[in-house]
Order: C-alpha cells, then sequence, then structure tokens
C-alpha cells in the first residue's frame, strides 16, 4: 500500500532528465526543483504518469506540492530526489490532500473526514466518473473549509480516486 508524503516550495528549475539511454525515453522524464521554505532544495522526477491537479503547466516561479511514496527507496544524494505521484500547484482557494481514506472515510493520519454529497465530483486521474463508493482507497481530495473537530470535516469540491 502507498503511503503518501508532501513536499511545499517554489519551482526554481524544470530541465529534462535522462532515465536511460533510450532515445524513445528523450524528454519524457522532467526534473524538477523546488526551493522550500526553510531554504532547503528537494527534486522531484516528473514521469510521463505523474498526475497534475487540474491538469495544469507549472512553471519557475509556480508554489507547488508534491507528493510521492514514502514507501518507496530513495537514492542517497543532494539535494533528495523523489519520484513524484501528483503535483497539485498552489490555490489559496483550496487546500489538497492525497491519502488512504478508511471505510468511514476518514484519513490514515486520522485529520480529515470527508462527507460526500450527491454532488461531489467523484472522478478518475483521466477525468472520467468514477461510479462506486470511494471508501478503503487512496483519493486525491480537493476541498476548502474545515470544522474545528478532530478529525476535522469537510465536503470536498472534488475527489480523485487513484486506482
Amino acid at each position: 500500500m502507498k503511503k503518501f508524503s508532501s513536499i511545499y516550495g517554489t519551482v526554481t528549475m524544470i530541465q529534462d532528465y535522462s532515465v536511460s539511454s533510450d532515445e524513445e525515453l528523450n524528454g519524457c522524464f522532467k526534473l524538477m526543483s523546488l526551493l522550500r521554505e526553510d531554504g532547503s532544495i528537494v527534486n522531484f522526477v516528473i514521469s510521463p504518469t505523474t498526475y497534475f491537479l487540474d491538469h495544469v503547466m507549472v512553471s519557475i516561479g509556480d508554489r507547488v506540492t508534491g507528493f510521492y511514496d514514502l514507501n518507496l527507496p530513495v537514492i542517497l544524494i543532494y539535494p533528495p530526489q523523489y519520484q513524484a505521484l501528483i503535483i497539485a500547484k498552489d490555490n489559496p482557494y483550496q487546500n489538497v490532500k492525497v491519502d488512504y481514506f478508511n471505510g468511514q472515510l476518514v484519513s490514515s493520519d486520522g485529520q480529515l473526514q470527508l462527507n460526500i454529497t450527491k454532488y461531489t465530483p467523484l472522478l478518475l486521474p483521466n477525468d472520467q466518473p468514477f461510479t462506486i463508493n470511494p471508501a478503503n482507497r487512496n483519493l486525491l481530495v480537493v476541498y476548502g473549509p474545515t470544522t474545528m473537530s478532530i478529525p476535522a470535516q469537510t465536503t470536498p469540491y472534488k475527489i480523485i480516486v487513484m486506482c
């Protein structure tokens, strides 16, 4: 099972990244550098399967959150380099959480509970509708205000089911 973690920062560089000598893969991978608020730098490898929330174009200077699988091995180099699974461009009007949500739609860290209505869009990463209960799955949740309870509760703006 994937255990998601995230890193927030400002994009300082985007460049082509070579993963092999296969000519067919040239240009398909990118290396994105983020400057974190503490001044440290983190690199994300962007692959053709990296999901960009709302299919946005990311440029140098944008603030983004990169989500990666905490269980995947990471090469020991500086700056650290992670394989990006999801990139979300910062938006002051929405929050983003990627996590496993259980049968009660509570995140694995116990911090967020989802209250889904019939108007909550449930989508696959390719923007097609997801038509069954999203419980017990990895979800990308886009939401706004939450309650002050523990766990915080919210009615999401939309949910992307990460099959």
